[in-house]
């Protein structure tokens, strides 16, 4: 594989979110050139790259963070004239960030139920400020937010708040706020950052768990979790999109190896120490 096939086809479902000759700058700089690729339901696809190849800008497009100069953003094969980040629990989008985003004077409970809103006629919101007719929409949104700190193994943490809990467990319950909302695609950016050998592994599993009902991107740089859980790999470089492909094909791609990852891709399943590269 080469940059000659980097939009080639490796998926089997169908496509949920596509970027299609995307391009972004910044004054002078370019930090995305013409990047195309589609993320399909039941796929985890990775995103790596070294500093400044644009992963962080690829991932603020399709969170509707960045707005692309040129190229378009498609949704199930229809086009989205504009993304923006409120769109996303509409259309089935959840993401987690790498700064978190927990509100620290709202319960652990509170938290993840302000992702479940999607599902509530009267809002979070409303139910919160007490107002008519919220409170059976309240008890539901809370049970159903129960159930997925429930699922992470975190449920007993709920009446806490998030300044008093380890950092691993607060990366739970941002991942439990976007598992809430039921998305079709979660989006995740660097979800193993301050993880242990342990936790991450426990992330990995997690992952490939969730391909049942949901696709995953996730932007990493720890190449033993992406090698592992990845169905997919896009490499970015300099804003481009140099390679697509398995993990294996990535693995055994020579530009891949000598510009970008030497032999950490080679020898990532041998190690359990995260590999620099993001």
């Amino acid at each position: 594989m080469t940059a000659v096939h980097a939009e080639a086809q490796h998926d089997t479902g169908r496509a949920l979110l596509g970027l299609e000759g995307v391009t972004v700058r910044f004054g002078g700089i370019t930090a995305l050139s013409e990047v195309s690729l589609d993320i399909s339901e039941g796929r985890v696809l990775g995103v790596i790259g070294p500093n400044g190849a644009g992963k962080t800008t690829l991932f603020n497009v399709a969170c509707g963070f960045q707005r692309p100069g040129e190229g378009r953003i498609t949704w199930k094969g229809e086009q989205l004239s504009r993304l923006r980040p409120h769109d996303l629990a509409g259309l089935g989008i959840s993401r987690t960030l790498q700064g978190l985003g927990l509100f620290e004077r709202m319960t652990v409970l509170e938290n993840v139920t302000v992702g479940a809103d999607r599902h509530a006629r009267a809002g979070f919101w409303s139910g919160l400020l007490a107002l008519p007719g919220s409170t059976r929409e309240e008890t539901a949104l809370r049970e159903r937010s129960m159930a997925a700190l429930a699922e992470l193994g975190i449920a007993e943490h709920a009446p806490r708040y998030p300044g008093s809990l380890p950092y691993a467990i607060r990366k739970k319950v941002a991942l439990a706020r976007a598992l809430v909302v039921e998305p079709e695609l979660l989006l995740l950016d660097e979800p193993a950052s301050g993880l242990s050998s342990d936790e991450m592994a426990e992330l990995g599993e997690l992952v490939r768990g969730l391909t049942d009902r949901m696709a995953v991107m996730l932007v990493e740089h720890h190449m033993d979790l992406v090698m592992s859980v990845c169905d997919d790999i896009a490499v970015l470089d300099f804003g481009r999109l140099i390679a697509r492909g398995t993990p294996d094909e990535v693995r055994e791609d020579e530009a891949v190896v000598a510009a970008y990852l030497g032999d950490a891709v080679s020898h990532a399943d041998a190690s359990s120490d995260p590999v620099a590269g993001s």
